[in-house]
């Protein structure tokens, strides 16, 4: 008796089916599904590299966009006079100067949004190639407990990609030189 089952499942394609159907079926759901890493990678792991953070409203393609780039109380040790921001070459954006402002921000979280709660005054400079920017608030930013945040109101780029913007900071009293103060790894899917 045992040996016809063995027979009746081997031959019969119907049983064959009935078992491969609910694979076949659930492989084009799958495609829909989108997965979010929690995992920053870099290339150059070196001791010298400081993780900023950062938050954007959208990460598709030619999109628009609000990009926050934070300056938390831990990324400045003084008072800043200059903040310039490097822009890889390959970020194809909409950036302009007047789409680019500087603010007092409010960190969102679980229960509360990104978002700027002062605007802070400032002359702001972008190169012509598009590849640096630099602002000169006109009162130093203080190295207080709040937080402050480049803002991007740009058009995401064509191609998708991870771009790097690093930051450099003038601190008030010290040399003229501009310090490292971090890097922001943005995300284009």
């Amino acid at each position: 008796m045992k040996h016809q089952y063995k027979k009746f499942f081997k031959n019969s394609k119907i049983v064959k089916f009935l078992l491969l159907s609910p694979l076949f079926f659930s492989i084009p759901l799958l495609q829909n599904i989108k997965v979010n890493a929690g995992l920053e990678f870099q290339w150059d792991q070196d001791s010298g590299y400081r993780r900023l953070k950062w938050f954007q409203k959208s990460n598709e393609r030619r999109a628009r966009n609000t990009i926050f780039f934070f300056l938390r109380p831990s990324d400045r040790k003084s008072d800043l006079i200059k903040l310039t921001m490097k822009i890889p070459e390959t970020f194809k954006s909409t950036l302009k100067e007047e789409k680019i402002n500087l603010c007092q921000v409010n960190i969102g979280g679980y229960e509360t949004r990104t978002k700027c709660i002062a605007d802070i005054p400032a002359d702001i400079e972008l190169n012509e190639d598009k590849t640096s920017l630099d602002i000169f608030p006109y009162s130093p930013i203080p190295s207080n407990k709040k937080s402050y945040a480049i803002v991007f109101k740009v058009f995401n780029p064509r191609r998708s990609g991870l771009y790097q913007f690093h930051s450099y900071g003038q601190y008030f009293g010290g040399d003229s030189v501009s310090r490292y103060l971090g890097s922001s790894t943005l995300v284009i899917d």
